[in-house]
Parts: C-alpha cells; sequence; structure tokens
C-alpha cells in the first residue's frame, strides 16, 4: 500500500498541532483556575457545612455557612465570633467554636460536672475557644488554650436551612466572657 505524499503528512501535522495545542490551552486554563480556586478558598473564603452539636442552638448540625478567612490574616478575630479552626487534638479535622478570650484574658472555666472551677490564662498567640452547646462540646476547657495560627477562618453568615438566612446571631450563653 503506498502512502499518499507531503500533503498528508502536511494535514497530519497541522491536525497534531490543533489538537496537541487545544489540550495545552485546556491544562493551561484548568491550572490558572485551581490556583485561583485555592487562593480564593485559602484566602478569602468558602461555604462550609458544620457538623455535630457543640454549637447547638446558633449552628446546627448540617448547617451551611459562609466562612471569611481574612480576619484570621489582618488579628481581626474578636471575643464573641465563630469561628472554624484546625482541632488541637486531630490536625485532620476542623472545629466550629466560638471565640471566648483573646490573649491576655482571664477565664474563669467549669468541667461539665460543675464541681470544679479554675481560672485559665490565655497565654500570647492563643485564643480560648468554647462551643455554645457547653454540656456537648469538647473545647479549649479540654484542650486549653488554641493557637491563633490553627484558626482558618471566622464563620458570619447562615446559608442553610433557608428559615435561618442571616447573619449569626450572638451567643446563647450570652453570660459567657473573660473571667466569668
Amino acid at each position: 500500500m503506498e502512502f499518499p505524499g507531503p500533503w498528508w503528512q502536511s494535514l497530519h501535522r497541522t491536525m497534531l498541532r490543533g489538537i496537541l495545542g487545544k489540550t495545552f490551552r485546556l491544562v493551561g486554563y484548568t491550572i490558572q483556575y485551581a490556583c485561583i480556586a485555592h487562593c480564593t478558598f485559602e484566602y478569602v473564603g468558602g461555604v462550609v457545612m458544620c457538623s455535630g452539636p457543640s454549637m447547638e442552638p446558633t449552628i446546627q448540625n448540617s448547617d451551611i455557612v459562609c466562612a471569611e478567612n481574612l480576619s484570621r490574616h489582618f488579628y481581626g478575630i474578636q471575643r464573641g465570633d465563630i469561628v472554624i479552626a484546625k482541632s488541637p487534638s486531630d490536625p485532620k479535622s476542623n472545629i466550629c467554636k466560638r471565640v471566648i478570650g483573646l490573649e491576655g484574658d482571664k477565664i474563669l472555666t467549669s468541667h461539665p460536672s460543675d464541681f470544679f472551677k479554675s481560672h485559665n490564662y490565655v497565654p500570647t498567640g492563643h485564643v480560648w475557644l468554647e462551643g455554645d452547646n457547653l454540656q456537648n462540646s469538647t473545647d479549649s476547657r479540654y484542650y486549653g488554650p488554641v493557637p491563633y495560627g490553627l484558626i482558618r477562618g471566622r464563620i458570619f453568615f447562615k446559608i442553610w436551612p433557608l428559615s435561618d438566612f442571616g447573619f449569626l446571631r450572638d451567643s446563647p450563653n450570652g453570660h459567657r466572657s473573660p473571667g466569668d
């Protein structure tokens, strides 16, 4: 069998260049969009589904919320903010808790048994985190002050369920403040 002349080879090269060009362009755009998405979720914020009972009634299991990450980069975290942080006891998982104390604060804590009360000081570079559901929360009362560097973002808005759509409300434990 005889192959066609140079025109076939030229056509084949042109098609190959076109296919490779489109493939490399697609790969390039995919990498660019992945970098933009990573930077957005890492530095700006994102949507998070919360699980577990520790923040009830403010945030229920499977609620979907918006978190912004700019506050943690500019040390804008304040008492009363709800944050997402890496768990000090399991770095592979995140926790959702309320900031009760900032560095230098004296915190009065009690164990769920309510028999023992003690004062703890929040050291420099740390925060004191507790769940709103004090009877069902593993938080700073168990693992101590949390390094500020473990904070991933601040939750500020609830998306789902629609009946709770809006900005988050204050702690049901409004009396809970440093030194209480």
